[in-house]
């Protein structure tokens, strides 16, 4: 499986952009070119979501009213994959993002395409599993909660299409909870009426929940060139008795306090707690260890080899742990971004593209 070439139009900073790729590419541009605009356009295709917009608008150029990406990808003679020429070798994958309406009509925010058919957000995903490493991910440790529960989500919703289903109604139904409670504190709605959505909550919430469990297990059995590490769930479980355990607490406050919104984990080494006591390097250490780890563990769910996505990671990384990142490249696609010619020295074999203005020199 490998991505051939994507095309962008009214992303971001792109207006009108085609790009191609082999098995492995470093893209050479200073800061505001536009290479992280394209790692996104990329995860966005092939994970179903952006890692970086809170909402769609943020990818539409400004004054545009509908982006276009879309990719090609060679699936290898995987004929499953493919909608519309089950013999092809290649597929074709589109989101068309707009701001909620288009030539005067009323239309969703983000579509998706396959080979164009439309398809639902769980069906899209999983056709080329992706890996990103950012800079921000060196955070992942000792960050904040909400880093580590995107963590999980970004493996598991392309792992496995009932999890993304799952997470998808589960956020629908909290935040529709969370209007009611809030509704209930001021008096406008009636505790009776949050029945539906607590059935809601706790039956996709325990198959979250389940789903994150086996995969942090899964994680604290793998070994890897980065040592053996062992996770931690924290889970914040949802049932009959916990919601009316804070019943109250949470008519008083007006939102959800207990369920998988509210999860974490920890991550340890040799029985330290990293995000106590590790050192700067055990902590980017064990973060390599969580990305590779979720990298193998989806790309054994899905029987496919991953696109690793890094964007301009080797300037956050001593030498060692920069030959750990060249290890992880070893039989996968690879797009590299750099602001450094130092990167191009590190990728062997690497088709280089330097990037200017958005343009290919």
């Amino acid at each position: 499986m490998k991505l051939e070439r994507i095309r962008l139009e009214n992303f971001r900073s792109y207006e009108k952009q085609e790009y191609r790729f082999g098995e492995r590419t470093i893209i050479v541009a200073p800061n505001g070119a536009g290479k992280t605009n394209l790692l996104e356009a990329i995860y966005l295709l092939l994970a179903g979501e952006s890692e970086r917009a809170s909402v769609t608008e943020e990818m539409i150029t400004w004054e545009k009213p509908i982006a276009t990406v879309n990719a090609v990808l060679e699936v290898n003679g995987n004929q499953e994959l493919g909608i519309r020429n089950q013999g092809s070798d290649y597929i074709e994958l589109t989101v068309i993002l707009t701001r909620g309406s288009y030539m005067g009509k009323v239309t969703p925010k983000r579509r998706y395409l396959v080979d164009g058919v439309a398809r639902t957000k769980a069906k899209f995903v999983g056709k080329l599993p992706v890996t990103l490493f950012r800079p921000e991910d060196m955070r992942l440790v000792e960050g904040s909660p909400p880093r580590r529960r995107n963590f999980l989500d970004e493996s598991l919703t392309q792992a496995h299409p009932e999890y993304a289903r799952a997470l998808t109604v589960y956020e629908a139904s909290l935040r529709r909870r969370n209007k009611l409670l809030d509704a209930i504190r001021e008096g406008v709605a009636r505790r009776e009426q949050l029945t539906y959505w607590d059935q809601s909550v706790i039956k996709n919430g325990n198959i979250v929940s389940n789903f994150r469990r086996e995969f942090l297990l899964y994680l604290s059995r793998v070994s890897t060139s980065f040592g053996k590490f062992k996770l931690e769930y924290l889970a914040s479980e949802v049932s009959p008795e916990r919601l009316t355990q804070y019943a109250e607490a949470e008519v008083a406050v007006g939102y959800t306090l207990v369920g998988p919104h509210k999860d974490d984990f920890k991550i340890f080494q040799e029985g330290k707690d990293l995000m106590v006591y590790g050192s700067r390097g055990e902590q980017r250490l064990g973060v390599l260890f969580m990305k590779m780890a979720a990298m193998k563990y989806v790309e054994e769910k899905l029987k496919i080899k991953s696109l690793l996505l890094l964007d301009d990671i080797f300037s956050e990384l001593d030498q060692l742990h920069r030959e750990e990142v060249v290890v992880m490249m070893e039989g996968r696609q690879t797009i590299v971004t750099s602001a450094e010619e130092e990167a191009t020295k590190l990728v062997k074999g690497a088709e280089v593209v330097r990037l200017t203005k958005n343009t290919l020199d």
